[in-house]
């Protein structure tokens, strides 16, 4: 692609995204969701690819239509309760609407559906972005309308959202896939949360942005996009098979890797306020997550595939432009939990 025509898509989604933070009426909030989509569908199209143009598709057609839902929504809003604020939405109809609009935007279950699928299309730095900076325009919004929204409906997409991301990545073995589910999953601990403590959800929205770029990066430098090329990469980097390997054990939360904090302060939180059968459920359904991952952790430091893999597989890595961002996001991938007591400071004060 045109690097003057790249520079211009990626400003129009740091607009996009930046205008929907900034905005407090659902117009300009719309406004900055369709610039946002806009923007990144050449991106997600530039390799002409069949499997790229499919996964295009299928994205515009979901974004466009949840957009739809959120612009019905705010006049509905606005037509009954004359309020087109962001922060006045009130009306029960507007309300679930808009929820259920922005879990589509997000990919939360129930409507989850075209996220693996379209995330499996895109090369690695286009369903980089996909997964960390277009969750963060719905979900400004989401942390907006959550003390309007009806609380058992965030709990029950939560919980959801979390046993999906677990039961869908079990079977896969496509690496995009199993990151895809891996963010459903990661993104209904968030909601779970959000109207509880919306501070803990931004911590762990920030956790899992550090996490995912790690991992998303290190698949990128390995040139691996299924389990049966994961596991020639130790030949090529030993070291950086050994640090993926351990960012793939922070998003699965154990200790003592960074991934484990949010989970920790979650599941505390929950506790707090009186729903231990739900942090129970979370927990379980943590486990599932935790097993697609031991699995990857297994073939990627553990096997050696007999059969003839048809991915290119060189014995040295090309040094490339991402060798520092992945440095510095894989040290903090693995290394924030010792400051797990300033953070807990920060949020309670």
């Amino acid at each position: 692609m045109n690097p003057y025509v790249l520079t211009i898509l990626l400003s129009s989604l740091g607009l996009g995204t930046v205008l929907t933070f900034a905005s407090s009426h659902w117009l300009l909030a719309w406004m900055g969701l369709e610039i946002n989509t806009l923007a990144i569908i050449p991106i997600m199209a530039q390799q002409h690819h069949p499997r790229a143009i499919e996964a295009t598709t299928k994205y515009f057609l979901t974004q466009a239509t949840a957009a739809a839902m959120i612009l019905f929504a705010s006049t509905t809003n606005a037509w009954l309760m004359g309020e087109w604020e962001i922060h006045q939405l009130s009306h029960p109809l507007a309300t679930t609407t808009v929820m259920l609009a922005l879990a589509l935007k997000l990919g939360l279950a129930p409507v989850h559906f075209w996220l693996p699928e379209v995330l499996q299309g895109l090369e690695l730095t286009t369903g980089l972005i996909l997964s960390t900076w277009q969750k963060l325009a719905p979900f400004a919004l989401m942390v907006q309308v959550t003390p309007t929204i009806n609380s058992p409906l965030l709990v029950a997409i939560g919980l959801l959202s979390t046993l999906v991301g677990g039961w869908g990545g079990l079977n896969q073995t496509q690496l995009r896939k199993i990151l895809a589910y891996s963010s459903i999953a990661h993104l209904g601990w968030m909601v779970l949360i959000l109207q509880f403590a919306p501070s803990l959800t931004l911590l762990s929205l920030s956790l899992y942005i550090i996490m995912t770029s790690s991992a998303f990066l290190t698949l990128k430098t390995n040139n691996a996009l299924t389990i049966n090329t994961l596991a020639t990469s130790w030949t090529k980097s030993p070291t950086l098979a050994a640090l993926a390997a351990l960012v793939l054990l922070s998003l699965g939360g154990l200790p003592p890797l960074s991934g484990f904090m949010p989970k920790w302060l979650i599941l505390q939180e929950l506790t707090k306020q009186g729903l231990p059968l739900s942090a129970t459920l979370a927990a379980m359904t943590a486990l599932l997550s935790l097993y697609f991952y031991l699995r990857l952790c297994y073939a990627l430091t553990l096997t050696i595939y007999p059969n003839t893999l048809t991915a290119t597989a060189p014995w040295r890595l090309n040094f490339t432009m991402i060798t520092l961002p992945l440095s510095i996001i894989t040290i903090l991938a693995l290394g924030l939990l010792p400051l797990t007591p300033a953070v807990t400071a920060m949020l309670t004060s």
